[in-house]
């Protein structure tokens, strides 16, 4: 395992490198941050002044090196929004990210475990009908249009849960309940159908002559031999909650790294840019890892030789 998680490090640090400049020059694509922070007024001195002072005045090669070798000694540059390093804003912004995530993972993978083994234990039935409707609902509807009727409905209307903001317990309802609708909209099938081959197969027909319970057979026998997809799967919606937290932390206000990322777009912000989906794509590395790590837990007969 060691050495296999070592290899997939080595590989990670291709892809890592080819990101590093992609959004390097992509960034720079949006035009010059001078447009932004100084007035239209400003004259060309001042410009001058502003592009020496975050090094835009260099070449673009030489820029591409001062960025790769800053990253060397984990200096992401100087923030021009906060006059702050950029890796600090990005760490400070993190842990909201992560927080809502840490919350949102266990809820989706508990509903989807519970709903997507009783549809399969009791295949056709009116509840595996229901799941089967709600999980395609779930799953095909837009994060932010769920976000936005959510915010009218139980904020603006029944004014019983607040529009933005992390000052209590409520402020985490609704973007917890709106990250969690598509990864449990998608993991529901998936359980659903893994469950589906395990209670059809050999072991789990023994079981019953044996006279093992319904509910054992289903959450024991079963359940640990139906988790393979369900890992696989559940790695790439955590890795996907990345994507739906840029949506849901800018319409409810939330102060986390997919906020910060949009924020940093508008403004040309390039080094929070870079470290914000650098520091991001160094979290969904660790979750694969993790990943491997559960499947060789719940499967002793993979080898990652």
């Amino acid at each position: 395992m060691g050495r296999f998680i070592l290899r997939r490090s080595l590989q990670s640090v291709f892809s890592l490198l080819a990101l590093v400049v992609f959004v390097f020059v992509l960034a720079r694509l949006a035009g010059s941050p001078a447009d932004l922070f100084l007035p239209p007024d400003a004259t060309d001195e001042a410009r001058q002044q502003f592009d020496i002072r975050y090094g835009f005045d260099d070449p673009i090669a030489v820029q591409f090196l001062h960025f790769v070798g800053g990253l060397l000694r984990l200096d992401f540059g100087e923030s021009i929004q906060f006059g702050r390093p950029a890796l600090d804003v990005v760490l400070e912004a993190f842990p909201t990210t992560l927080a809502l995530a840490a919350i949102t993972m266990p809820i989706v993978i508990a509903v989807s475990l519970v709903a997507g083994s009783l549809a399969a234990a009791r295949p056709g039935r009116l509840f595996d009908r229901l799941a089967a409707i709600m999980s395609l609902v779930g799953a095909s509807t837009p994060n932010f249009w769920v976000a936005i009727v959510g915010v009218i409905v139980f904020a603006v209307t029944l004014r019983i849960l607040p529009t933005s903001g992390t000052g209590s317990a409520a402020h985490w309802v609704l973007p917890v309940a709106v990250l969690c609708l598509r990864p449990v909209g998608v993991l529901v099938q998936v359980v659903r159908t893994s469950m589906l081959a395990a209670l059809s197969s050999a072991y789990v027909k023994t079981a019953r002559a044996r006279g093992v319970s319904p509910r054992a057979i289903v959450f024991v026998h079963a359940l640990r031999n139906a988790m393979l997809p369900v890992i696989s799967v559940a790695t790439d919606q955590a890795a996907g909650l990345v994507n739906g937290a840029v949506i849901v932390e800018t319409v409810f206000g939330f102060p986390g790294v997919g906020k910060l990322m949009i924020d940093s777009v508008l403004l040309r912000d390039f080094a929070v840019i870079q470290a914000a989906v650098l520091v991001t794509a160094l979290a969904v590395f660790l979750i694969n890892i993790i990943a491997d790590i559960a499947y060789a837990l719940v499967d002793p007969r993979i080898r990652y030789s």
